[in-house]
């Protein structure tokens, strides 16, 4: 198991890519790949999402911990820190996600949309702080997510579909063109103005298995921004 920091690509996409974390394990695991080992990464997190992913050292391995992935054996939860209240302490969100350029022209081929003729999906949050920042009394909430189903996006795009963006969330924050404009310009203090953080605030905090549980912190960065709002008791 290991905990991957934000802005770190955990897999090889396309060539020329920046270094992976695979690419680290596999240069850290060297010998045991030299004596018949096969380093295989069995859950995935976006660039920006930082937290647990399993690691697998050698095929048989890996071909178990991906079947119990696929039949959903595993328990996931992540924390998130959004923008806005939710009306409720705890709260479902169960909606069908597809591609939003398989119904319409979309700039932004990989952003995912609630349609009822996706695939489905279901996502369990729960509030862990509401939050107030001192300077402008804008709402943020502290959520731990469950998700139910694996779909791509699946947390980013329920909070959205529900009002709750993901503080720092270039594709599903305030403004999708956020995404457009950061692959284009890179960060910029007019991004930093809109997103308030350079990484979208969401966090894979534990995964569970038979009778492993492992945990991560809420990296610096995340706690930080939480320790500087005040917490509300409404």
């Amino acid at each position: 198991m290991v905990s991957k920091p934000a802005h770190l690509l955990a897999h090889p996409s396309v060539p020329g890519n920046p270094p992976t974390l695979l690419d680290g394990l596999q240069a850290f695991f060297v010998y045991e790949i030299a004596i018949g080992g096969q380093i295989s990464l069995i859950n995935r997190l976006d660039r920006e999402t930082s937290g647990l992913i399993l690691v697998a050292k050698h095929r048989d391995a890996a071909r178990e911990m991906s079947i119990a992935m696929e039949h959903r054996e595993f328990q996931k939860t992540y924390e998130a820190i959004v923008s806005g209240w939710p009306e409720e302490d705890t709260f479902v969100v169960d909606g069908p996600l597809l591609r939003a350029g398989e119904i319409a022209p979309s700039p932004i081929w990989v952003r995912q949309i609630v349609h009822p003729d996706g695939k489905p999906c279901r996502t369990r949050f729960e509030v862990l702080d509401r939050l107030v920042d001192r300077e402008t009394d804008h709402r943020f909430a502290h959520l731990r997510c469950f998700p139910e189903t694996g779909r791509m996006h699946q947390i980013r795009a329920h909070l959205h579909h529900v009002g709750l963006p993901i503080v720092g969330d270039k594709l599903y924050g305030p403004d999708p063109n956020c995404y457009l404009e950061f692959i284009e310009t890179g960060w910029t203090a007019s991004l930093s103005r809109k997103l308030l953080l350079d990484r979208q605030a969401l966090h894979a905090s534990a995964l569970g298995w038979r009778q492993h549980l492992w945990h991560s912190q809420l990296p610096p960065q995340l706690s930080e921004f939480i320790e500087c709002k005040t917490k509300s008791m409404s």
